[in-house]
């Protein structure tokens, strides 16, 4: 690859994975639309965009094989698109392969290679491309080979291409392409020999990097003949420069002017395109391939002034302002050792300087928010292709997918939503003759959700499956040996449910390469604890499961609620604090032994903290009590004195002490003492 192109490979590999990721989800909607006999139109232009997309892009790198495995994929896509067709199932599956394929050149372009497509794929494109061209019907390929424990599945074949996960580039948007017109012979002009060309372009609006695009316009023009003059200059493009976002490059070529406006036609984010001979006063408009903001981020952003930065850069940001904050808090704390009348101009530098990095710490976490989409959009077709392999029939419904968290805790949350939804699909959904049977649909839905509660984001897994069954969790805990026979029986509906997050528990009847060795919900549970999160699971025999994931916003600087138990100091999240009061402590009503506290119009369990840390208190009978969120409601904590409010940075715990229960991370006071942060449902659970 030339090196002025390959200074864009990063933004090409970026680019190109959102529209593989976004034209794999929408190829399974596709899919259902067709079963369900639904309108299909939005897909199909949809997918021609991204496919189109692709091509262009590609030709534009110079990365030829890519253009040309999307361009046979584009020709099959705008029969449906003209309505000349109806997708068959055989269709779209050959379309899901060469999604694959696509995904995995592009990861092969992204190291540098020139990777060319698979002939057989190609061939086979072109070959239902003809035979849906002519009406003709469709060859039904033979099944994938299956292990043979493994019944056929009765959904329609598996495509003979291997199937590979969808990428998981971040999407940040989607670059609408206005589609062309369908390949057709153009009659060639022939000239006597050279002559001047005067291009003149203009890049869309909401184009991310203009002169990228004016920059490759140059590459594409100096192809097809000398280029004379272009205004801006080259370096000027290379240097980021396109005053109007407008580009006039003069060439000489003895190409026809059609072929100058298909060479143009394959870079994307091109608004208006025109194409004059110096001695005609014709002018040609060339169909331009504009690329209107994403959905997402329509008439609110000018993407034109945003760029893309490595997340390690923003990583260190967010740490180098969290020691601002802690060094902030030592000069504090140093400032009340000076005399009284030296401490006010002090106190105000301070308190200026902790506004202004409290400040710049907003943004930072502004930035590094994320839409949930960036996870969800792959999960559609994971449900897909597992279903199809097991023999099931899945749809699944997304929503609040534009909900944002921090980047931190969406990298943690994508290996637990695909357990989560392996799970549904292996576990929880019935072979459609089962579910035909207990009155069901044949597909099962999952649905996967998210909303905000607070301080924290709530993610629900729901299935319409069979339900999870308690009693054989128990007996499956019994015989891993976490629990005896007697501690067993006396579960409750709801804690033998949470036994499937235990290590080795599974109800499976064999292990396969899909689940059954018990470490699936095991392991999503670690995850979300790892970043302060939590998992509940509820489900009903029959009717199905629901697994929610309560999750903090960000894991970074956090008000806390500094108090104080005999001689330790502790933090508790603000979010999780309702009130506090000063009571006597031997005067509080008792319920079956217990002390109750009438606070907001209701009894507040009461729980002495340190006798649940194991830590000697005071002895006072005067205790301060904060009512905080338990796991069931709010509990009052008596703690000896409240030593207020304070921003802290949150640090995670590592071993051992991150296996303790009740303590969710640490951080540093500005005189340099340690202070664990508390989880309070999970103190009292332990």
């Amino acid at each position: 690859m030339p090196l002025d192109l390959a200074r864009y490979l990063s933004l090409f590999v970026a680019e190109a994975g959102e529209h593989v990721t976004s034209l794999s989800r929408q190829l399974v909607e596709l899919e259902q639309a067709v079963g369900a006999g639904t309108e299909t139109a939005p897909l199909i232009d949809g997918i021609f965009r991204h496919v189109h997309s692709i091509k262009g892009m590609s030709a534009s790198m110079q990365l030829d094989g890519i253009a040309a495995l999307a361009h046979r994929a584009e020709d099959l896509v705008d029969l449906y698109r003209r309505k000349l067709a109806r997708a068959e199932p055989v269709a779209v599956d050959l379309l899901l392969d060469t999604c694959d394929a696509l995904a995995d050149m592009i990861d092969a372009a992204s190291r540098k290679e020139r990777p060319d497509p698979d002939p057989i794929l190609v061939d086979r494109l072109g070959e239902i491309t003809r035979l849906t061209r002519d009406g003709r019907p469709l060859p039904q390929p033979k099944a994938a080979p299956e292990p043979a424990a493994e019944a056929p599945p009765p959904m329609p074949p598996v495509p003979v291409a291997p199937l590979t996960p969808a990428p998981t580039t971040p999407v940040d948007g989607t670059l609408l392409i206005t589609p062309r017109a369908p390949p057709t012979p153009v009659p060639e002009v022939v000239v006597a020999g050279p002559r001047r060309l005067e291009v003149e372009v203009e890049v869309a609006a909401a184009s991310p990097v203009p002169a990228v695009r004016a920059f490759l316009v140059v590459k594409k023009l100096a192809g097809l003949g000398p280029v004379l003059r272009s205004t801006p200059t080259v370096e000027e493009l290379k240097a980021g420069r396109l005053p109007g976002k407008k580009l006039t490059v003069v060439l000489e070529s003895a190409e026809p002017l059609e072929r100058v406006e298909r060479a143009l036609s394959q870079i994307s984010g091109l608004g208006a395109v025109s194409i004059r001979a110096q001695d005609q006063a014709a002018t040609a408009p060339v169909p331009a391939a504009p690329a209107p903001a994403s959905p997402r981020d329509a008439g609110s952003l000018d993407s034109s002034r945003t760029v893309r930065v490595r997340t390690e850069v923003l990583d260190g940001f967010v740490d180098t302002v969290g020691e601002l904050l802690l060094a902030t808090a030592r000069i504090r704390e140093v400032g009340r050792t000076l005399p009284e009348s030296l401490r006010p101009p002090l106190d105000e530098g301070v308190d200026r300087l902790h506004a202004i990095v409290k400040e710049l710490h907003g943004q930072l976490m502004g930035v590094r928010m994320t839409p949930l989409s960036v996870v969800t959009e792959r999960l559609p077709r994971t449900a897909r292709d597992l279903a199809r392999k097991l023999g099931r029939q899945v749809e699944v419904e997304v929503h609040g997918a534009e909900l944002e968290l921090d980047r931190a805790i969406l990298e943690e949350l994508s290996d637990p939503l695909l357990h989560l939804l392996r799970n549904a699909v292996d576990h929880g959904i019935e072979a459609p003759h089962l579910r035909l049977l207990a009155g069901k649909p044949a597909t099962g839905r999952i649905t996967i959700s998210a909303r905000r509660d607070r301080d924290r984001v709530v993610v629900e897994v729901a299935d319409d499956g069979k339900g999870m069954n308690a009693g054989r969790l128990r007996e499956a805990a019994v015989r891993r040996g976490s629990l005896t026979p007697e501690q067993a029986a006396g579960l409750t509906e709801r804690e033998a449910l949470q036994l499937a997050t235990l290590p080795g528990v599974s109800t499976a009847d064999t292990v396969t390469d899909v689940s059954g060795r018990g470490v699936g919900l095991d392991a999503v549970r670690k995850t979300l604890e790892s970043v302060g999160g939590t998992l509940e699971l509820e489900s009903a025999r029959g009717l199905g499961t629901r697994i929610t994931l309560r999750l903090p916003l960000t894991v970074a600087v956090q008000p806390v609620l500094l108090v104080r138990v005999g001689e330790e100091v502790l933090g508790l999240p603000i979010a999780k604090v309702h009130g506090a009061a000063i009571v006597k402590f031997a005067a509080l009503d008792r319920s079956q032994g217990g002390p109750l506290l009438a606070y907001d119009g209701e009894l507040v369990p009461v729980h002495d903290l340190a006798a649940l840390l194991g830590f000697a208190s005071d002895g006072r009978d005067d205790r301060a009590v904060v009512v905080a969120d338990g796991a069931d409601g709010r509990i009052g904590l008596a703690v000896d004195g409240l030593l207020g409010q304070h921003e802290v940075v949150l640090k995670p715990l590592g071993p051992p002490l991150q296996g303790v229960a009740g303590l969710s991370a640490v951080t540093v006071l500005g005189t340099g003492r340690p202070v664990f942060i508390l989880d309070v449902a999970r103190l009292l659970a332990a």
